[in-house]
């Protein structure tokens, strides 16, 4: 009676196991995240700074001068204006866009799903954590049936720059989400006005790419 006991427990937990791994290995999934707890939406509204930004489609940062502008129009709902430019554009053009989410479950606020229809898809964003005053850190993710998952995470910062501890901190928790920190990558915040059209040679600017054809940082094309 043991002996099937034993080989009854021994069954089960293989089986657990090799469920678990599916799932940590399903590529068109969202992870399961431990997104913050306690949070209060209000502390997070504001003016941030992207300090660091990860994007799995992407071997290389193209975006520099990112910022970010929380508000709610009510408990439930949260937008975010922000503005960038690319790291190739020779005029530096400040572009603007925006994202609005809404809050699912109000018992977990820092779990918000974009409302827009141009988003395809389930698109995720966690708060993974922040103190408010000084630093936080967000997850995005989204997902569409048999289509790789698109992960994207920003490190912020209420001023332009963050102390090393604080990033290390923070990157700390993204490993777990099937992050790869070699492909995190510093945001730029210096020389973000725009660059006059007089100091440009116009060979350069004949052959600078019309910002308007380019996905914005936010923006997911599924393919």
């Amino acid at each position: 009676m043991k002996t099937i006991i034993f080989v009854f427990s021994c069954l089960v937990f293989f089986k657990l196991c090799e469920s678990y791994g599916k799932k940590y290995d399903d590529k068109e999934k969202c992870p399961r995240v431990k997104a913050i707890r306690n949070f209060i939406l209000e502390d997070l509204l504001g003016r941030w700074y992207v300090i660091e930004y990860y994007a799995s489609s992407e071997e290389a940062l193209s975006y520099r001068c990112m910022r970010a502008e929380f508000s709610a129009s009510s408990p439930q709902d949260v937008t975010m204006n922000f503005t960038y430019s690319f790291t190739d554009d020779p005029i530096n053009e400040i572009l603007v866009g925006n994202i609005t989410w809404v809050i699912p479950n109000p018992a977990r606020p820092a779990h918000w799903v974009h409302s827009e229809d141009t988003y395809e898809g389930i698109y995720n964003t966690y708060i993974l954590d922040s103190d408010y005053k000084s630093w936080a850190l967000l997850l995005h993710c989204a997902e569409k049936k048999k289509v790789t998952r698109y992960l994207s995470s920003f490190i912020m910062s209420r001023k332009p720059t963050l102390g090393a501890n604080e990033k290390a901190y923070l990157k700390d928790k993204l490993p777990r989400y099937d992050i790869d920190l070699s492909y995190l990558f510093e945001m730029s915040q210096n020389d973000c006005n725009v660059t006059t059209n007089d100091f440009i040679p116009p060979s350069l600017l004949s052959n600078r790419k019309n910002p308007s054809s380019r996905r914005h940082p936010m923006k997911h094309m599924h393919g």
